[in-house]
């Protein structure tokens, strides 16, 4: 099962005879059950790139195929993939609009044609999963801290029991505690589910922490794919296009120049930590 792009090209339309590429020659698979890194800077094509994966928007060329049939072939489901293709925008706690928060979370599945009865059994377990505790189901989602309204927000999206959960820009505007509870809790969710992540952001170090195939978007075109170690070794093109490599891993660079032989593909502060005590456990056994 997946997601793939064939030659997917995008272009808006202006007044004049002018026209805009936003995505060019996109070819992209996403395979289930992948936690996938999207960076790229403000203009790259990230936010046109995955409106396309479930439909919301429609390629001026090339096709995107789900489980290798074309989206907009005549007869395809397409309101049904947007269940299985979640997509969480920028601040999505500003659409929250119900009463309460179960309520809004519910909103979702029966939409999609659940009951009530069962649209509540769903929802009340996706409010737990992202850490939303009973007190506050029957509160005002405007009662809430920023933090959790974000997360009803996006149990609002795992409520319709998406296979695919695209984020885009998840932590934007969150303090450290809150950005931590989210991608821990986007880990927690892909461990636990299975279910694919895509998450789009301007921070290497999230993308570092949570994924492990990153997608680098430059100009409308895919210009890295691969394995985060790898995409991330290519520092000097990345800042080129106005992207940094995570914090630890011009660390361990700057370490080395020093003299101190850290490995140079740490990404995260634990794998950072223990490369560290290899090199110092070394060290001591030597000496």
């Amino acid at each position: 099962m997946s997601i793939r792009l064939e030659n997917v090209s995008y272009k808006y339309e202006e007044n004049t005879k002018e026209k805009n590429y936003a995505l060019k020659n996109i070819k992209l698979e996403i395979k289930k059950g992948e936690f996938v890194g999207i960076a790229g800077h403000t203009g790259s094509g990230k936010s046109t790139l995955i409106q396309h994966l479930n439909g919301l928007l429609k390629p001026s060329g090339g096709k995107v195929l789900y489980n290798e049939r074309d989206i907009f072939e005549p007869g395809f489901p397409l309101r049904e993939l947007r269940g299985k293709v979640g997509v969480c925008f920028q601040y999505p706690e500003y659409q929250l609009f119900e009463v309460t928060v179960l309520d809004d979370v519910c909103f979702g599945p029966m939409n999609f044609g659940k009951t009530r009865e069962e649209a509540e059994v769903i929802s009340r377990q996706a409010l737990l999963d992202v850490g939303i505790e009973e007190n506050i189901f029957h509160k005002s989602p405007f009662e809430l801290s920023g933090g959790q309204r974000r997360r009803v927000a996006i149990a609002g999206i795992l409520a319709m029991e998406p296979e695919y959960f695209v984020l885009d820009e998840p932590t934007a505007g969150l303090d450290p505690a809150g950005r931590d509870q989210i991608l821990n809790l986007l880990k927690k969710l892909h461990q636990k589910k299975g279910m694919a992540i895509l998450l789009v952001s301007h921070s290497m170090e999230d993308v570092a922490d949570c994924a492990d195939r990153v997608i680098v978007m430059n100009h409308g075109e895919v210009m890295y794919d691969g394995d985060k170690r790898e995409v991330f070794s290519h520092k000097k093109e990345l800042e080129a296009i106005g992207l940094s490599v995570p914090f630890y891993r011009s660390l361990a660079e700057e370490l080395r120049e020093r003299g101190f032989m850290i490995k140079e593909d740490v990404l995260t502060l634990e794998e950072t930590k223990e490369a560290i005590m290899d090199v110092i456990r070394k060290k001591r056994d030597n000496a």
